[in-house]
């Protein structure tokens, strides 16, 4: 089923910034979509389909910005998220942001915040570094279990 995929929201939000971009009228959008996919909405499109519009757009000259899931001033936040982005294939979730978040806050409940920190943003060092370390230990569990 198309809709649980957990990356179409990304693939979608790529359609439209290329799209723009490219300066396309909704009418060349929606033959290009219909020509590439079969379909007149990105909705009935399936990944791989869609996948190849934004291959189609790269051909038209459209280039994606390089984009970070971070731009956090802090080293070990950069590292969270880069350590998650490095799992996300791996993880039933697909590694969205929610599902980060969800175990930042496991990993953080302590007495004294029994409902965890909600955000890599709002960790301190110590607290970074024990996620930091959850994670590679996780991710370790996850690859041996790929081989």
């Amino acid at each position: 089923m198309p809709r649980t995929d957990p990356q179409r929201g990304a693939i979608y939000a790529k359609l439209h910034i290329a799209r723009k971009e490219l300066h396309l009228t909704d009418e060349t959008y929606r033959d290009i979509l219909h020509r590439i996919t079969g379909k007149s909405s990105a909705k009935d499109a399936t990944t791989p389909a869609l996948e190849r519009v934004l291959a189609h757009f790269r051909t038209l000259g459209w280039k994606p910005k390089k984009g970070s899931l971070s731009s956090s001033d802090r080293p070990y936040v950069r590292m969270i998220y880069a350590i998650w982005k490095d799992m996300a294939p791996l993880l039933a979730s697909g590694g969205t942001r929610e599902a980060l978040r969800a175990y930042v806050q496991r990993q953080t409940v302590t007495p004294d915040r029994p409902g965890g920190i909600s955000a890599p943003e709002f960790l301190d060092g110590m607290q970074g570094r024990k996620v930091i370390e959850g994670l590679k230990r996780w991710k370790a569990r996850l690859e041996r279990s790929v081989k």
